[in-house]
């Protein structure tokens, strides 16, 4: 006969019991202390949790992974450190700080205190840090708790200043401007990396459709004629600076209710109504058009020339062929407003307010303009319509703002110099699952220069000392 086994389990209690039994019997330290004397090495790195909330199901189903390898080579007679790690600085924890407190910007920040913010996070990462040990024992993980490292720690923060130090002594570090993405709400610039896999989501915008009027050789209006330009971000026609055409893509003139419009053949679909087609030619044939801006009136765009330019990443794919380029507002815009010699035009603060410049939408938030952008483009008549437009869009993976790219002056560590030696230490892993290393490698292959700056005040101070004459000098050490 088998003795009947009680159906009603109480597993918390069944769960304390053993716990409390390890402990009493020092089974966790006698455990971690059998292969002392080993010969045999093997080293664990904790990729460590962020000490910034409870552990969710998805940190304990990473953990239990973890464990099993550092239980299994214990089995196998390694000798190994036991050592946990906490993430414990950034931007994820000011965030979390600042809803604690009730502030909406950084500027609460600064009026609260910076030095009394920073303590602030500092004790949020030690609270969630006691809580995530107390979590992690109930997994039955076994660690020396008491020796966890932290990279809030100064040994941690002097480690990294070393580090940069020997990026500068390889001539790796560069300050320089370049169009990011930046969060207004966080008033931060964050790397391509850091959007790269979370930080896209499926967004409505609106699909705006502007016309740009077509100027002859003396600066006038040539009557009736328009460029017509799409665009999902209408902040941005305000730093309008030029447009641009794929040279070998076939273009057609339109006339529609007594006007005329340039737009890529293929896309003749986004014209709502009756229309003819006047002319073809391909997209060489409008190189070097002058057109009227959409925004010449403000002061920030007196004296500018307005033209077509070649550049071959135009697509048919949507929009109307000819894309509106704004260098101080976005990333490839940027790029080709270099290569071509074109000032830009940067229009945001850091909180995403439209600076000094730019007359009635100075101070206005690039949040809240797209109905007032409308109003003036239909008073000037060169709106054309708007329709809704899905698309994925970066946000802030900390706060879930909408970003905007914005033009900034960061520091950044080259990363030509690094790619091809990074790709064969890539290659020399053994990954898993296999594919991985190709994920890793496009990643490398694309990734742009690494900004390390962050306008913020809870992190790693850089070691940066600027002399008047430009030059710089990396601390690296204590």
């Amino acid at each position: 006969m088998f003795q009947s086994v009680n159906s009603k389990v109480d597993f918390p209690e069944l769960e304390n019991e053993i716990l409390n039994w390890w402990e009493e019997n020092n089974i966790p330290d006698k455990y971690m202390s059998k292969n002392e004397n080993s010969d045999k090495r093997y080293s664990f790195i904790d990729g460590p949790i962020t000490a910034n909330n409870p552990m969710g199901v998805h940190h304990a189903w990473g953990r239990s992974y973890k464990d099993l390898f550092a239980r299994f080579r214990t089995m196998q007679g390694y000798k190994q450190r036991y050592q946990n790690g906490f993430d414990g600085q950034g931007l994820w924890i000011e965030v979390e700080v600042e809803k604690e407190l009730g502030f909406q910007s950084k500027t609460d920040i600064e009026k609260f205190g910076v030095g009394k913010f920073v303590t602030k996070c500092k004790e949020r990462v030690q609270k969630f840090a006691d809580i995530i040990t107390s979590q992690s024992i109930r997994l039955a993980q076994w660690n020396h708790w008491d020796n966890s490292y932290h990279t809030m720690s100064d040994e941690n923060n002097y480690t990294i200043w070393h580090f940069l130090k020997t990026c500068q002594e390889r001539d790796l570090i560069y300050q320089g401007t370049d169009v990011m993405p930046w969060c207004p709400r966080c008033s931060t610039g964050l790397s391509e990396h850091e959007i790269v896999t979370e930080g896209y989501i499926e967004t409505d915008h609106p699909g705006l459709f502007v016309k740009f009027p077509i100027l002859d050789s003396g600066s006038k209006r040539t009557p009736n004629e328009s460029i017509l330009i799409w665009t999902t971000t209408p902040w941005t026609l305000s730093s309008n600076c030029a447009a641009a055409v794929n040279e070998d893509m076939d273009y057609v003139k339109v006339e529609q209710d007594g006007e005329f419009y340039y737009l890529a053949k293929s896309r003749l679909n986004i014209l709502k109504g009756e229309h003819e087609i006047v002319s073809h030619m391909k997209g060489k044939d409008l190189v070097g058009l002058k057109y009227q801006g959409p925004f010449d009136e403000l002061p920030v765009q007196k004296d500018r020339d307005h033209r077509v330019l070649a550049w071959d990443e135009v697509s048919e794919g949507e929009g109307t062929g000819i894309v509106h380029i704004a260098p101080g507002a976005g990333k490839e815009d940027f790029a080709l407003g270099k290569r071509e010699g074109i000032e830009p035009i940067a229009p945001l603060n850091d909180l995403g307010d439209f600076i000094e410049g730019f007359d009635w939408l100075t101070g206005l938030n690039v949040y809240d303009v797209n109905d007032k952008i409308y109003e003036s483009l239909k008073s000037k008549n060169v709106f054309y319509r708007v329709e809704k437009y899905t698309h994925r869009y970066p946000h802030c993976w900390r706060c879930g703002s909408e970003l905007v790219f914005r033009l900034v002056n960061e520091w950044f560590i080259k990363m030509d110099p690094l790619r091809e030696s990074l790709a064969r230490v890539t290659q020399n892993i053994n990954w898993v699952p296999e594919f991985g290393m190709k994920r890793e490698l496009d990643w490398l292959k694309n990734m742009d220069d690494w900004m390390i700056s962050k306008k913020r005040y809870y992190g790693l101070a850089l070691p940066i000392w600027e002399f008047e004459d430009g030059s710089f000098y990396v601390v690296g050490s204590k």
